[in-house]
């Protein structure tokens, strides 16, 4: 994993503008910041070049003909796990691939478009991938909360956070 990079009030206010609305004019956030909009078009490539920030188009599975999504838990040979996450991560129907603890070494959702096509990707992609022991796959039944805006400007940064308490 990457060490944390360096990143001010600033960039933190302009990653949470981003997060409710990817497609706000960087003039809009410039204003409410009271900075000019070439430093938010600067500082927002600086952390898009940097890997904090994506902006994406997300859409709902379920309303484009996706109907099978699930979280799939996985168990791998020892030493593997990483090698696992990372060919997980190359396939297309994986949105999210994460090394864990616990009962499983690696989980992954995966988007499918119906039961044949996740019973391959179980079975026939993900099985197959070397250091998968096991998988057990928890199918989503309803999504009551989904967001990607978590808040980063109540995140203090690496500086702030070991800041001596006065």
């Amino acid at each position: 994993m990457s060490q944390p990079v360096s990143m001010d009030d600033i960039d933190r206010q302009i990653i949470t503008a981003l997060q409710g609305d990817g497609r706000r004019p960087f003039n809009q956030i410039a204003e409410e910041l009271g900075i000019p909009a070439s430093s938010v078009r600067y500082r927002t490539r600086r952390l898009e070049e940097l890997g904090i920030l994506q902006v994406v188009g997300i859409a709902n599975p379920l309303a484009i003909g996706f109907d099978r999504l699930a979280m799939i838990g996985i168990r791998t040979a020892p030493g593997k796990a990483r090698t696992v996450c990372t060919a997980l991560a190359a396939l297309p129907e994986t949105s999210y691939v994460i090394l864990t603890t616990g009962q499983f070494d690696v989980m992954a959702e995966v988007i499918c478009r119906d039961i044949e096509h996740f019973t391959e990707v179980v079975n026939d992609q993900m099985q197959a991938i070397d250091g998968v022991v096991s998988t057990e796959s928890f199918f989503v039944l309803e999504a009551h909360k989904l967001a990607y805006g978590w808040g980063v400007g109540t995140v203090p940064g690496p500086a702030e956070a070991e800041a001596p308490a006065e």
